[in-house]
């Protein structure tokens, strides 16, 4: 899913740029894009410090949403398919 897709379909009015189901998928595409950058580069240490920040960041924004809108949270786990 390429990054306007996936905000395009998890924004929730026309000009929404900061909600977290937006925030939620822009991290996810960039942790994507790390994790085969690491497939190559083994011992970019640096990055993946960056790396773990985002997905720390995700998680946080993940649990809030479950907090607050339980509905929004069950979408965008099987819209992005976070959980195996």
């Amino acid at each position: 899913m390429a990054t306007s897709e996936s905000v395009n379909t998890l924004r929730l009015h026309e000009k929404d740029t900061g909600s977290s189901d937006v925030q939620i998928a822009l991290l996810t595409e960039r942790i994507n894009y790390l994790t085969d950058h690491f497939k190559m580069h083994t011992k970019d240490n640096s990055s993946r410090r960056g790396l773990l920040q985002m997905v720390a960041r995700r998680r946080s924004l993940l649990d809030y949403l479950k907090r607050t809108a339980p509905d929004r949270y069950k979408a965008i786990v099987e819209k992005l398919s976070l959980r195996r």
